[in-house]
């Protein structure tokens, strides 16, 4: 388990009658991606909260970077997912009042040991990294759907995150935007030697991972569906 990013073993969740994770079991190596794959309703959105700590399971236990979050309050398991996670939503998730630039440093603002201009420098030069420099006092209205999805990608990224969560990070893209935004994700994040858990429907991204994680009807698939 020390050498697991993740390591999520007996997990169960349900909604009222609704039973959507059935004992779910795996392990992402630190380091390595990952993918889960499989239908809608499967239970990989519903997985992804809950390693990320925005769900607690019902049963079962949720291992990050060695910490348990059973074992954490919210306080301390928000501290945790600030510090040690970065999430990617699909809907892009990005205030509409503020610039790409304050979206990517709305993590930083409990980061009381940094000052705020080592934090501008940080988000400014994770927005040149994705190629939006020059939009950073761009609001979302005013970006295409991929330029708001590399914003998502950079404050993710901001706080130096061990582990990136990333839920259909291309599902509201068209294939070509997709393409270049899955590229740059991968890219920042093996430079970074970060864990990427990718939630995702396209077998494209799957064939990338080093490790595929096939969900059907709330329990992982040990053998081609």
């Amino acid at each position: 388990m020390n050498q697991a990013a993740i390591h999520v073993t007996g997990v169960t969740k349900r909604y009222g009658a609704l039973e959507v994770l059935r004992g779910v079991d795996f392990s992402v190596p630190v380091g390595q991606l990952a993918a889960v794959i499989g239908k809608s309703g499967s239970g990989k959105s519903t997985l992804l909260g809950v390693v990320s700590g925005l769900e607690r399971p019902d049963a079962g236990q949720v291992w990050i970077q060695g910490h348990d979050l059973s074992h954490l309050d919210e306080r301390q398991t928000a501290d945790l997912r600030r510090e040690s996670i970065g999430i990617v939503f699909q809907n892009f998730s990005l205030i509409p009042s503020l610039s790409a630039l304050d979206n990517v440093l709305l993590p930083t603002y409990c980061d009381e040991r940094t000052s705020i201009g080592e934090r501008r420098a940080r988000a400014t030069d994770l927005l040149e990294q994705v190629g939006l420099r020059d939009r950073a006092l761009h609001r979302p209205a005013e970006l295409s759907g991929g330029e708001q999805q590399r914003v998502a990608i950079a404050r993710a990224l901001v706080n130096g995150p061990s582990i990136v969560l990333a839920d259909e990070p291309t599902g509201n893209l068209d294939t070509e935007t997709g393409r270049s935004v899955l590229e740059l994700l991968l890219t920042l994040s093996r430079a970074r030697k970060t864990t990427l858990l990718i939630v995702t429907h396209d077998l494209d991204i799957a064939s990338q991972a080093d490790l595929v994680i096939e969900m059907k009807n709330g329990r992982i698939q040990h053998e081609p569906a």
